[in-house]
């Protein structure tokens, strides 16, 4: 089977830790061991986030230079090279001998009237504490969004991706044989001017959603979106929370989920699985091959009669 997999920036890099290059290693490598053994049986296409990555880089960038600081365009590029070439490093590393991987940037479309731009909702960087949140502020006019009592996170603008550029040679490469990582951090984000040209804009484009339009480009089977959390949970945090094995889209469309996390993988599952593809998984990176099997995590599925409203204890 042909399987897209969206690896989680938190799952690359766990939360708590230091952003070091040493922790971001010792993660990458974790992670690769679980792609290489998909890869074994599976053709997989790999892409990523770079919500803590691109973060830090936009606050280091912001000490250096406060009055001028780099566009996340260009900062979500260098995450886009960095984290792919760590990937691809350890994934060549896990595969066996033979196996050719490739790590491409990737621009990605988005409208320039899309209401994201005036609505940041997609959480970036370290997690700061109040008094942290409020100086950050007032230095950089960053907007902050509380994740916890007392931990809060710099939001930006997360436009819908509209087309990946450069569709043809990741499906050259796909075709090829070649294990392809691209569309990392959801792509860098780019709006079409008047004159036909492109440019670069302020956002971070969530990378499940641009995980599905590259499932659909390249007609996969699954759609697998890997994170710290182990499934889709129903009523979470409440009395009743309990995490869902198998469910519907329609099923989902009648849940409530969050904005800035959870609720982009449900958007981009649905869509993928209603465009004709077979299953979207969400799940822990570590249950990688059980979720594909049906053995953990969340599994959507268009079919209806596939459901039995089974729910993980």
């Amino acid at each position: 089977m042909r399987i897209v997999v969206a690896l989680g920036g938190n799952a690359l890099l766990k939360r708590g830790e230091p952003m070091t290059a040493e922790a971001q290693q010792t993660n990458v490598r974790v992670a690769a061991a679980a792609l290489a053994d998909l890869a074994r049986d599976h053709q997989i296409i790999v892409a990523h986030g770079n919500g803590p990555q691109v973060g830090l880089m936009a606050l280091q960038a912001a000490s250096f230079a406060p009055e001028n600081p780099w566009p996340l365009d260009v900062l979500g590029a260098e995450t886009e090279g960095m984290i792919g070439y760590l990937i691809e490093q350890e994934l060549m590393n896990a595969l066996p001998p033979g196996v050719d991987c490739a790590t491409l940037l990737t621009r990605v479309e988005v409208d320039p009237l899309d209401p994201a731009f005036d609505q940041p909702t997609k959480p970036i960087g370290p997690v700061y504490t109040d008094a942290e949140a409020k100086r950050l502020r007032a230095e950089h006019r960053w907007s902050m969004v509380a994740e916890a009592e007392g931990r809060l996170r710099r939001v930006v603008p997360s436009p819908l991706p509209i087309a990946l550029l450069g569709l043809a040679p990741i499906r050259l490469l796909v075709e090829a044989g070649v294990c392809v990582i691209c569309a990392g951090g959801g792509g860098i984000p780019v709006v079409r001017g008047e004159d036909g040209k492109m440019r670069g804009v302020e956002a971070v484009i969530d990378k499940d959603r641009t995980s599905a339009l590259l499932a659909m480009a390249l007609q996969a089977d699954i759609l697998l979106m890997l994170t710290d959390v182990e499934a889709v949970f129903r009523d979470w945090g409440g009395p009743d929370q309990a995490a869902i094995a198998e469910i519907t889209p329609d099923a989902l469309d009648a849940m409530d989920f969050a904005a800035g996390s959870m609720g982009p993988k449900i958007t981009a599952a649905c869509g993928f699985v209603r465009s004709g593809g077979s299953m979207a998984g969400i799940g822990r990176l570590q249950d990688a091959r059980a979720i594909v099997e049906g053995r953990a995590g969340t599994q959507v599925r268009i079919d209806p009669l596939s459901v039995m409203s089974a729910f993980i204890s």
